[in-house]
């Protein structure tokens, strides 16, 4: 079943809004919750538009529209095409509701509001063992989007591989830097060497020349 979810502004990770969560669902959740939110802030413009990322006994889906992040963080068993179908009905009241207000909010949870029809719609999506024959649940299922292309990728290793992305940035900057450093220096050093190679000679050329013109004025 869906167990959180959270909206946030794709471009800077700023919450926009997020499901009231029950003190058991925060304790049981808490790790994921983490990860959800260093995965926010590792999304950019060449991000997949919809993953689903495995963590342990869940999985977090999400899908960006708009500039906006929809994530919710369901149980692994719980049906993929349910989650994104879900994700995609509070896309479209979102951007109706909200969608040219995004890009002004300053505060977080600035649409806290959202929450009451996150919550209606997450009861609407409840998981298919605990729905009855012939329960909407059951007609939506026929009628749901296909997901089998919407890719499935690891937490720990999408999390690792972008702690690993980030050091080889840093590393790659500060080699530049030392390059640059090491440039400089090597420019110095050949300056030195080459005024101890042609001072002497210039010194000479410049007291023939203080000779030659004291004697011919």
């Amino acid at each position: 079943m869906v167990r959180s979810t959270i909206v946030v502004r794709a471009s800077d990770a700023l919450p926009l809004a997020a499901s009231v969560d029950d003190e058991q669902t925060e304790q049981a959740l808490q790790e994921h919750k983490q990860q959800a939110k260093l995965l926010f802030r590792r999304l950019t413009s060449n991000s997949e538009p919809r993953l689903s990322i495995e963590s342990g006994p869940y999985t977090h889906h999400y899908l960006i529209a708009d500039n906006v992040v929809y994530l919710t963080i369901a149980e692994k068993s719980y049906p993929r095409k349910l989650a994104f179908s879900y994700l995609d009905e509070l896309s479209k009241e979102f951007s109706t509701s909200y969608g040219p207000k995004v890009e002004t909010v300053r505060k977080p949870y600035a649409f806290v509001g959202f929450d009451t029809f996150m919550s209606k719609t997450a009861r609407l999506y409840q998981d298919t063992r605990a729905a009855g024959a012939g329960s909407n649940l059951d007609r939506l299922n026929d009628d749901l989007q296909d997901v089998t292309r919407i890719m499935t990728k690891n937490m720990e290793e999408l999390l690792w591989r972008g702690d690993s992305l980030d050091r080889m940035s840093h590393l790659s900057s500060s080699l530049r830097s030392e390059s640059e450093k090491y440039r400089k220096a090597a420019r110095n050093i050949n300056f030195s060497a080459m005024l101890r190679q042609y001072a002497p000679l210039g010194a000479i050329l410049f007291i023939i020349i203080i000779l030659i013109w004291w004697r011919f004025t």
